[in-house]
């Protein structure tokens, strides 16, 4: 199959300016070779140009433009380094926290980006490798540092990819700071004028174990040291195929509770279906009361449960069922805790998220805040209130922030709290699902489900939805529409749309990477004066009416 003239020259400059050998290699036989498959690779390698946006740069690992390398490794971060030289004169000294998972060419990348930073007069902390995303983010504030960033290059040759830069509050990026190093980038000249530093340039310092201590420190005394409760506790724990288990089981061990039930299992993401498999298996072999599960960089957390009904004899908590059980446990124990201004304490989930939160917050008398998706957005919401503190906060995602020490979803902080509300519950005689089936017990069954739509155009889906929305939706009349594009004093401008229905809620928006429509949708059912079961039945049934007609309203 013959390369398209314009693609081959394309190739040529790239590989001319590139400053990896390995990649150049790649590419170079890539324009040898006349295979249909060889011309397709290259073809995608240059279908288009990273960019840096919210959530760094992320894309596949591979040679050409349109992936992590070395090459768009030297590009961003030349462009964070001008990024923090214009805007803050002392980021030099202040220096920027370096760290990397334990990805396919993580160390590769990581250098590559000491040496850059260095060049530019930048000092780096550099953390030890293999470390998870939260930790890194901690150290960001632990070190005074102007910035973090964080190098997750896959797990796996052509596995995706992702660099990802905290600001000096150890949280992630806000707009306009993603445009701005965007703009840097395409400002930048050719990659081999960019200075590069020697590795033992007296500006990167190789940092010990000191950081991870003081983390240790913060998330067991956020996540509770573990009661007497806990010797009997036994859990199984699965890192999948990330950097979180050293850290984790170094945690559990700080906090007092007795070693897991490790389980190996080949999964990023401990929400994809079937993640859990092998962790079940250990389980029931062990008896386990429950399951923890990581993700590929430690921010997300997955939990299961023994439940004799589901497969396998466990079934995993949804990230609003264990959000609610979260929020519930830390703000009980704040109250218990004399000084503590239940006030003061906040709260926060996505607006995507279902509302059990918020009225457990009501009812301990603390204050409740939603956000938009991302951690970016979350962990900030105490920052625009006043005489607040940042109690706990989750995502729809699985991800969940306990306290303030780490800006940044934290599995293993999240982890340790889990593990005092599962030893505290049996203490008493109770599991983790006792202890939630006693929330809609008092505030009613709160049952949520996404809904991911495939459409050709999601702006056309959405541009309909705005001109003509629905009157009734599963026979239920809509009672109020709110449009979050020009947003409010809490929420930036948002491609999004809810609907409230009695005792119902919709929200819609355009998914992220795909062409599709995700919809969050939830039913809340009275309890009052029948059984949780046959409450949950007719949510059930409620919700399986609400989808059918969602999916008709969004094709």
């Amino acid at each position: 199959m013959t390369i398209a003239t314009d693609l081959r020259e394309q190739a040529l400059a790239w590989i001319a300016a590139d400053v990896d050998e390995q990649d150049k290699a790649e590419l170079t036989a890539l324009l040898a070779d006349e295979s249909p498959d060889a011309a397709a690779e290259l073809a995608d390698a240059f279908a288009g140009q990273l960019r840096f946006g919210q959530d760094g740069l992320r894309g596949p690992a591979g040679a050409g433009p349109g992936r992590v390398n070395r090459a768009t490794v030297t590009a961003v971060t030349a462009a964070v380094a001008r990024w923090l030289l214009g805007r803050d004169p002392g980021a030099a000294q202040a220096g920027v926290v370096l760290g990397c998972d334990a990805g396919h060419r993580s160390e590769v990348f990581t250098v590559q980006a000491a040496r850059i930073f260095a060049g530019a007069g930048i000092r780096v902390h550099w953390m030890p490798s293999a470390q998870p995303a939260p930790f890194l983010a901690f150290a960001v504030r632990f070190f005074s540092a102007a910035a973090g960033v964080l190098v997750t290059a896959g797990h796996g040759p052509g596995a995706g990819s992702a660099y990802r830069v905290y600001a000096g509050d150890g949280a992630l990026l806000m707009p306009p700071a993603d445009t701005d190093i965007q703009a840097a980038v395409s400002a930048l000249g050719p990659l081999p004028e960019i200075a590069i530093a020697p590795l033992d340039s007296p500006l990167i310092t190789r940092h010990g174990d000191q950081a991870a201590q003081a983390y240790l420190e913060a998330v067991c005394a956020n996540g509770g040291r573990a009661p007497q409760s806990a010797a009997w506790l036994r859990f199984a724990y699965t890192p999948g195929n990330g950097s979180a288990a050293a850290l984790a089981v170094r945690a559990f061990e700080q906090a007092g509770y007795p070693a897991p039930d490790m389980v190996a299992a080949p999964f990023a993401d401990p929400g994809q279906p079937g993640a859990l498999d092998l962790a079940i298996a250990q389980a029931r072999r062990s008896a386990c009361d429950l399951i923890l599960a990581t993700d590929a960089d430690g921010g997300r957390l997955a939990v299961a449960v023994p439940d004799r009904d589901a497969p396998g004899g466990y079934q995993q908590l949804t990230a609003d069922q264990l959000g609610a059980l979260l929020g519930a446990f830390l703000l009980g124990r704040m109250a218990a805790e004399s000084g503590t201004v239940m006030a003061q304490q906040l709260v926060v989930s996505t607006v995507v998220c279902g509302s059990l939160l918020s009225k457990i917050a009501a009812a301990a008398g603390a204050q409740h805040a939603q956000t938009l998706s991302g951690f970016q957005w979350l962990v900030r919401a105490a920052d625009l209130r006043q005489d607040v503190r940042f109690a706990f906060g989750y995502s729809e995602r699985l991800g969940f922030a306990v306290g303030s020490a780490v800006r940044d979803a934290d599995g293993i902080g999240a982890a340790l709290a889990v593990l005092s509300l599962a030893a505290v519950a049996r203490s008493v005689g109770e599991s983790l699902q006792d202890a939630y089936d006693a929330l809609e017990v008092t505030h009613g069954v709160h049952l949520t489900s996404r809904l991911a739509v495939p459409v050709p155009a999601a702006i056309d889906v959405m541009s309909r939805l705005r001109a003509t929305g629905p009157a009734e939706l599963a026979g239920q009349p809509v009672i109020q529409l709110t449009d979050y594009t020009g947003g409010s004093w809490e929420l930036p401008s948002a491609d999004m749309v809810s609907y409230q229905l009695p005792g119902a809620r919709v929200v819609i928006r355009p998914a992220e990477a795909a062409p599709q429509i995700d919809a969050y949708l939830e039913i809340v059912e009275p309890v009052s004066g029948r059984t949780l079961a046959s409450a949950r039945q007719t949510a059930g049934r409620r919700m399986a009416l609400l989808r059918t007609a969602i999916g008709e309203l969004l094709r």
